[in-house]
């Protein structure tokens, strides 16, 4: 199954490493560049899943970028966010009409981009976005039920596949007992909160791997988190 694929453009060297890195992170194939004449070239050779777009680069600007992204029969259906220090309504709006699907104004923290990003994928592209989660070496398939780790296949229960979900959907977060039974069991549920730690027990035994450090992270008082190792 192929990885979105992510054209940034963007002029910052520090900013676009930056990006790159997080969003490689999250398990996105990353094209980048900072001049927007060749920005449209690498549209045209392979067509991107989303484009993040700053508003003030080298060559064509980015508004024009959006405007022939927008013209180009073979583009003009890939979601654009803007990136920009112009946060002042009228460029918001003038870059939302040029045909931005999304306006994040500068500074901004990487975690808010890459949400930004999944929320317009989610929005416009449901079955990309919805697909795959990844964390470190563990890739979950929301749409296949399918879990590997470093690359092998991983055989997991349906409640611990539920519960991983939830962690990868929220990596680094920590969370309670109680809203881990909220958001795997159910609202209201009556099942008791030791349960909890029963099926954190089964989703490391089911994840560990020889000579790998263990994603789950037991945070004492507090409850639990995954994180990349």
């Amino acid at each position: 199954m192929q990885s979105p694929r992510l054209l940034l453009v963007e002029d910052d060297p520090s900013l676009a490493e930056l990006i790159e890195y997080r969003f490689r992170g999250e398990g996105y194939v990353v094209r980048s560049t900072a001049d927007g004449d060749e920005a449209l070239l690498l549209a045209s050779e392979e067509t991107p899943d989303l484009v993040l777009l700053d508003w003030m680069i080298e060559g064509t600007s980015g508004i024009e970028v959006c405007r022939r992204l927008r013209r180009d029969k073979a583009t003009a259906h890939v979601p654009i966010i803007m990136l920009t220090a112009r946060g002042a309504e009228d460029d918001r709006i003038r870059g939302l009409d040029t045909g931005a699907d999304d306006y994040v104004t500068k500074p901004f923290s990487p975690r808010e981009l890459i949400a930004r990003v999944g929320a317009v994928l989610r929005r416009v592209r449901p079955a990309l976005a919805g697909e795959m989660l990844t964390v470190g070496d563990l890739s979950l398939e929301t749409t296949a039920h399918r879990v590997t780790r470093a690359g092998h296949p991983v055989a997991i229960g349906p409640t611990e596949f539920r519960l991983l979900r939830h962690f990868m959907e929220h990596p680094g977060r920590v969370f309670s007992r109680g809203q881990l039974l909220d958001a795997v069991w159910g609202t209201g549920s009556d099942i008791e909160l030791r349960t909890v730690d029963v099926h954190i027990r089964r989703l490391r035994k089911a994840i560990d791997r020889p000579g790998l450090a263990d994603p789950v992270r037991t945070v004492r008082s507090a409850g639990y988190a995954i994180e990349a190792v």
